[in-house]
């Protein structure tokens, strides 16, 4: 799993939203040919789900579900179904459950680059499988604020390479120090977003009314 020894700590280390065992078994189910060869492997589903639990708006289980697996899987029973969704279910809940509490999620990669384009590694990969997440719902994403929204995505669509054809994504993405930097923060970089959509900001409290003056009063 993901270390951060190269990063400042922070006072809780990134959370696994499933434990080791778990994701092997969405590996294993992901990979296999149950599943459409269209459908996302375990790194794109793990980021998928993570766009999921960001999410300004909650996303059908029926309509994710067919567009991470890209149609019905051939499960080999109901019971087979029953626990593979309820683990990409449980990983999505143990994402919205993390950053509820300020926590990182873990991320199922070394956040570096080691130097490779940032598309033909996992961590390209886990971001496109973001990417699918936002493009679930975009509207919801920017109705919004547009610009802010832009501005805190931008390092998930430079990083999953699926912008390149467009001039100035394939300029920042020459920049091998800068897309580093933004691997490193990946993990931040997703808690702000959730807090950008989830949390919404402090209204000051109001100020206590000023006591009417009784002068001139009579009773």
């Amino acid at each position: 799993m993901a270390e951060r020894s190269d990063t400042p700590e922070t006072n809780t280390p990134p959370q696994p939203l499933l434990d080791d065992e778990q994701l092997d078994r969405l590996d294993d189910f992901l990979a296999s040919d149950q599943v459409d060869e269209d459908a996302l492997d375990l790194i794109s589903a793990h980021g998928f789900l993570v766009a999921l639990a960001v999410a300004p708006s909650e996303v059908p289980p029926t309509q994710w579900l067919a567009e991470l697996f890209q149609g019905e899987p051939r499960y080999a029973d109901e019971a087979e179904r029953d626990e593979i969704i309820s683990l990409l279910t449980l990983l999505r809940d143990n994402a919205v459950a993390a950053l509820e509490q300020g926590g990182l999620p873990e991320l199922p990669f070394e956040l570096t680059l080691g130097g490779e384009p940032a598309e033909e590694t996992p961590i390209g990969d886990w971001c496109a499988g973001f990417m699918e997440g936002v493009f679930s719902d975009e509207s919801a994403w920017f109705q919004d604020d547009e610009e802010a929204a832009a501005t805190l995505l931008l390092p998930f669509m430079l990083l999953s390479g699926l912008f390149d054809d467009e001039p100035d994504m394939a300029e920042l993405a020459k920049d091998q120090a800068r897309q580093e930097s933004l691997v490193v923060q990946l993990p931040e970089l997703v808690l702000d977003l959730y807090l950008h959509y989830r949390v919404p900001p402090e209204t000051p409290k109001p100020k206590p009314r000023k006591k009417s003056s009784a002068k001139g009063k009579k009773r």
